[in-house]
């Protein structure tokens, strides 16, 4: 039996730390077959949802540059990571109740939120000690205080219980893809563009164990990480593409950022600010000042160097087993025209046509929100909400610790 028409809050903050991401969904039956009647389900059990209402809300600069210091192990001290959970859990409920307001309705009317929290830490890789493996990963943001001042069921730390039978604990949105997007007669690519890139492969008429998906590499997060440090702050990413707009790109310096191990590892595979973070940006910045390169030249290289980390990922992971028909970008890099530009030029060659959500009538800005919003409403119903072929799980578990 289906369960009634349902609102759901989903909450992200991604690797960029831009701001908090809100979005209220409206859902109507499950996707397990079982509709209600409004076309909202096909016959393989997609489910009905629609977008009512988003916001993006900003950090603020004081909190934005604390996260900023608890991505290094060495200044995230217990008391500052504790005092750190809360304060976010503070700001999501904030901006839960905000944009339940501005669609009209009352915490009372929202069944349950799915927040994502701020990763500050992902080792997703196997570390066996003592004959146990102890991968692990660290979101923050309080779902008891999410809870607690909304009066509403919350659902965080996604990726812990898939992490828990082997598998990366990412990417998890995919899960949902699989439900919203797939097509009986194209092959799609849904490609996210925030601080990390990753892909999400749907085959033509796919059954959900043969949808796959993983990191690309750097999406925004070289290109803010760049831009911040060589504009002293005063900028932090490259609105509009401006900057790389007016630069050259580097083939010496595209070169050698082309021979970074990640991009040939066998999948499943998935990365962070540990590999492309800071210290990648220090190397960045120091090859720039040895063969002076002008910023905009420094911004156009790494922009490339993400459509080209997309393009490649394409080739050798997709393109031999399933040649697509359509890209689907979204996230913030799909705002970039320089980046957009960039990657219409690596997949175009191979036949692959490169569209942002905007352009299906979605929003590239909510789609993660809507993403753990649906997570959340198969977590609270106990249904399992994880894809093992993308994560490399052992099997399906239900993700998520619900505060109630």
């Amino acid at each position: 039996m289906a369960r009634k028409e349902r609102y759901a809050v989903g909450l992200m903050s991604g690797t960029s730390v831009d701001g908090i991401d809100a979005a209220v969904i409206r859902i109507a039956g499950d996707a397990d077959g079982s509709g209600t009647g409004t076309g909202g389900e096909d016959a393989g059990g997609q489910p009905d949802v629609q977008l009512v209402a988003f916001a993006n809300t900003a950090f603020p600069a004081a909190v934005r540059d604390e996260i900023f210091e608890l991505f290094d192990p060495s200044r995230a001290t217990i008391d500052r990571v504790g005092r750190m959970n809360v304060r976010l859990g503070e700001l999501y409920a904030e901006a839960a109740l905000s944009v339940i307001a501005s669609a009209g309705l009352k915490p009372e009317d929202i069944a349950v939120i799915g927040s994502h929290g701020q990763t500050i830490y992902h080792a997703p890789d196997a570390f066996i000690e003592d004959g146990r493996d102890l991968r692990f990963t660290v979101q923050i943001g309080e779902g008891a205080v999410i809870a607690a001042r909304t009066g509403i069921p919350c659902v965080t730390d996604f990726r812990v219980a898939d992490m828990a039978v082997g598998g990366q604990g990412a990417p998890l949105v995919p899960f949902t893809e699989y439900g919203l997007f797939r097509e009986a007669d194209r092959t799609l690519l849904l490609q996210n563009i925030g601080g990390i890139g990753n892909i999400t492969v749907l085959p033509a008429g796919c059954a959900p164990e043969e949808v796959y998906a993983f990191d690309t590499g750097p999406g925004n997060m070289l290109i803010d990480g760049v831009v911040s440090r060589l504009y002293g702050g005063e900028r932090t990413m490259d609105v509009g593409g401006a900057i790389a707009s007016a630069g050259k790109i580097n083939r010496q310096l595209l070169e050698i950022l082309q021979d970074e191990a990640y991009y040939a590892l066998p999948l499943p595979k998935s990365t962070g600010r540990e590999l492309f973070g800071s210290v990648y940006v220090d190397e960045l910045i120091a090859y720039r000042d040895a063969h002076g390169l002008t910023a905009e030249d420094l911004v156009a290289t790494v922009t490339m160097l993400t459509a080209w980390s997309i393009g490649d990922a394409y080739r050798r992971y997709v393109q031999p087993s399933h040649a697509a028909d359509v890209m689907l970008v979204g996230g913030g890099g799909s705002y970039n025209p320089s980046l957009l530009g960039f990657l219409k030029q690596e997949m175009g060659p191979m036949g692959v046509e490169v569209l942002v959500q905007e352009d299906i009538g979605q929003s590239s800005d909510a789609k993660e929100a809507v993403a753990f919003a649906l997570l959340a409403d198969y977590a609270i119903a106990r249904r399992t909400n994880n894809l093992p072929s993308v994560t490399g799980a052992a099997r399906p578990v239900v993700m998520g610790k619900i505060s109630y």
